[in-house]
């Protein structure tokens, strides 16, 4: 059984790497009016109260978010600054920071009538949450493990298609496997924006995946990453936060340095912020 549940780490800064990227991502793909076909393999809730037992337990969101929040107003760069607008929509009370939103919220809000949107959660608990979330008519919620759900979906009937791929990363062969699937994907749709979350974590283990990459012949893959404290051999779990884009829109690089210069001195003085190919250009 599945043990991972995402309320207990919602709004940590791997968060606002994760959905800022997202954004960034999709506001681009918006910019055309063809179809898109939006597929998130480990969704989560959907919808994250930060006054839950869980979220309370560890609070994250105080090192990740909540520093964001609470400087919005002084924030200039426009990617940041549309990202918290966008969030500000999610709270029942503007002012107020008592929800986070996952990834199925994120990507919901930029749903035309034209797109789609598949939903895959394998964790009984999690799967019953988003259930519960308010989501338009596209948005399909799928009670399977989503590697193997985005590999049975692909091709899309869509011109364009958008993947999420961010599992927990319980087990070590996820590095392999998501890799894997990567390249089947691909296989079928040559085109397709891919997101891949990794975390950074002392043993190092998210090399499995990034080599197996470099060796699979994928030609465009950007990576990016956050680190909110310097990597130690005496330190304990995630130091950072890690982001690959296969076939990275243009400019994401720019857009998202220029965000992350704003966000990194907000999360304390180890804080940084590094991008660059991990394979092409």
């Amino acid at each position: 059984m599945l043990s991972y549940q995402h309320a207990y780490h919602a709004g940590n800064f791997a968060d606002v790497h994760k959905h800022l990227t997202l954004f960034a991502v999709v506001d681009y793909l918006l910019r055309k009016n063809s179809a898109i076909t939006y597929i998130d393999t480990h969704a989560g809730r959907g919808l994250y109260p930060l006054d839950r037992q869980e979220t309370q337990r560890l609070q994250e969101y105080r090192q990740g978010i909540w520093p964001l929040w609470q400087a919005r107003q002084g924030l200039k760069d426009s990617l940041l600054g549309a990202w918290l607008d966008k969030l500000e929509s999610a709270q029942p009370h503007a002012a107020e920071l008592s929800h986070y939103p996952g990834s199925p919220w994120w990507l919901s809000q930029a749903l035309r009538e034209q797109d789609a949107l598949t939903l895959f959660e394998f964790h009984p608990s999690e799967h019953e949450h988003l259930n519960t979330q308010t989501l338009p008519e596209q948005a399909r919620r799928i009670f399977a493990d989503g590697l193997a759900g985005l590999s049975k979906r692909v091709p899309v009937a869509t011109p364009r298609l958008c993947v999420l791929i961010d599992p927990s990363y319980e087990r070590k062969q996820e590095y392999q496997e998501v890799a894997e699937t990567v390249v089947q994907t691909l296989a079928k749709v040559r085109h397709g924006v891919l997101l891949i979350w990794y975390p950074l974590l002392p043993s190092g283990a998210h090399q499995i995946l990034l080599n197996s990459l470099k060796a699979s012949g994928v030609r465009k893959i950007w990576r990016s990453e956050l680190k909110q404290r310097a990597q130690g051999v005496d330190q304990h779990g995630m130091y950072g936060s890690g982001m690959l884009i296969v076939n990275p829109p243009w400019g994401l690089d720019e857009r998202l340095a220029s965000a992350m210069a704003d966000i990194t001195p907000l999360l304390g003085e180890q804080s940084q912020y590094h991008s660059d190919w991990l394979v092409g250009e």
